[in-house]
């Protein structure tokens, strides 16, 4: 719409398999009218400590971090998306992207029972309490998703659900940067706190920085750093 943006992209080059990459993203806009602390600002500080804790170490496959542009509407359905426009050129280029993480919203916890909500399909096979993170793919990607899944197990006791999805037609499910990459062809997966099912301050006004869990965050990025790593070998 007649202003320069841009898809920030910072790489951790693979000392022994450069040419498969893993992409850690977030997105870095909010949606008009809403500070943005938890979508996506808490995503992004997850994407930063990742590279800011992954920097001096030297991983088997290219580690790659991504902060997209043009995430929220009115860009979602268009071709100015800022993911879309990466991974179309990503496919173009034919980079061997071997698993795609995107973080989106994951700020918000909370132990308070029934404080968790679903769509209909899945809410009576998970916890009510909003004390956990999900990892979310579609059935294509369920293997990554599983990879994934057993190296933060592995990583962390951080509470953890996932769940893959075809169609992904439950709302949210595929409305991050993930779903860029599924129209692609690449495996990818969504990190999320569940954003509007557990959180009531998203896309308004009062998603501020207050709102956020920090203690969880903290904890959550630790886990996720270790499950990069080793991801990456």
């Amino acid at each position: 719409q007649g202003v320069d943006c841009s898809n920030l992209e910072i790489n951790l080059a693979g000392a022994e398999k450069p040419e498969e990459i893993i992409l850690v993203g977030a997105h870095y806009d909010s949606v008009f009218g809403s500070p943005g602390a938890n979508d996506n600002g808490s995503g992004v500080a997850v994407l930063l400590e990742l590279s800011r804790a992954l920097a001096k170490s030297r991983p088997t496959k290219t580690v790659r971090f991504v902060a997209f542009v043009n995430e929220e509407p009115p860009f979602y359905h268009s071709k100015d998306r800022g993911s879309l426009v990466y991974a179309k050129e990503a496919k173009r280029q034919r980079e061997n992207i071997v698993g795609v993480i995107v973080l989106e919203t994951v700020g918000c916890f909370k132990n308070d029972a029934h404080s968790q909500d679903y769509p209909a399909l899945v809410r009576y096979f998970y916890p009510d309490t909003a004390n956990f993170i999900a990892f979310v793919s579609n059935l294509r990607s369920r293997g990554w998703l599983k990879q994934v899944t057993e190296s933060f197990r592995a990583a962390t006791n951080f509470p953890v659900e996932r769940l893959a999805i075809f169609p992904p037609i439950a709302p949210g499910v595929s409305w991050s940067d993930h779903n860029s990459f599924w129209k692609f062809g690449y495996r990818a997966m969504m990190v999320t706190d569940t954003a509007f099912y557990r959180y009531p301050y998203y896309h308004t006004a009062q998603d501020t920085p207050e709102k956020l869990n920090y203690t969880a965050m903290a904890k959550l990025a630790e886990g996720l750093v270790k499950t990069v790593a080793r991801l990456a070998g």
